[in-house]
């Protein structure tokens, strides 16, 4: 599990995220919702190590993340950030393979090789794995970003907004895949996502934040409420069940 325990992160002297403590079921999909600015993405960082903490605690899997080594969190917990950029020109392929880098220190052995073509496979990159990164669209780049990710093989997995630049077949194909992955694999997920119909749809559990606290966190059923929704995001959005699955209509 995810333990986080008083974290707090401050910017300039503001918080982005103020007192936070959490605790996050493994096996399970869990998203970070809220307004832009709630401290979604700074909270992820954090818990990632991607950004050191101000106060608190953080333990994934039992390893205090500001005390492990790093290739041996990296071995698990994966993290996408919300923007990738790089600077050298590689392949679709060659970016995949750096996934592998906590197991295999640049030398990719045979299950490596089957990592890496499972996740380009999972992402529909097959056609595209020779391709360069900056002969891409924006789309196809971040699903090669997240067959990285895939790539990497950790129990843990860290998502900041995933959806980014793709459309919405492969933010369906996104979702499915992270489905799949936790039920059948038993991986432990936690993602940021501006779409509350997919955190509704697709996660087991939701942590709610505004101004940078912990609003509410529980099942996704019990947080995809009018009254819940109402004081996260200050607006008025009805939710209707279809095919026995709970829709906010929030575009009217």
């Amino acid at each position: 599990m995810i333990e986080v325990s008083r974290l707090s992160k401050r910017y300039n002297g503001n918080h982005g995220i103020r007192d936070v403590s959490l605790t996050i079921g493994k096996g399970a999909i869990t998203s970070f919702i809220g307004p832009n600015g709630a401290g979604k993405s700074t909270l992820l960082s954090v818990i990632s190590r991607l950004l050191p903490m101000d106060e608190g605690t953080v333990r994934i899997g039992g390893m205090d993340v500001s005390k492990s080594d790093s290739r041996e969190l990296a071995k698990v917990v994966s993290i996408l950030k919300q923007s990738n950029h790089l600077n050298v020109k590689l392949t679709v392929g060659e970016l995949v393979e750096f996934g592998r880098f906590p197991h295999s220190a640049g030398r990719l052995n045979a299950e490596d090789r089957r990592q890496v073509d499972e996740a380009i496979r999972y992402m529909e990159l097959e056609e595209l794995r020779g391709k360069h990164l900056d002969n891409l669209s924006g789309g196809q780049r971040q699903r090669a970003f997240i067959a990285m990710v895939l790539a990497q093989d950790t129990e843990y997995i860290l998502l900041d907004e995933p959806l980014n630049n793709l459309d919405l077949k492969h933010s369906v194909q996104m979702m499915k895949v992270l489905r799949r992955l936790t039920d059948e694999l038993g991986k432990t997920i936690v993602l940021v996502l501006h779409d509350i119909n997919f955190a509704a749809a697709y996660s087991d559990s939701i942590v709610a934040l505004k101004d940078g606290r912990v609003a509410r966190h529980g099942a996704a059923d019990e947080m995809i409420d009018p009254a819940v929704l109402q004081g996260i995001y200050d607006i008025d959005i009805p939710v209707h069940e279809l095919g026995g699955r709970k829709v906010c209509v929030y575009f009217r």
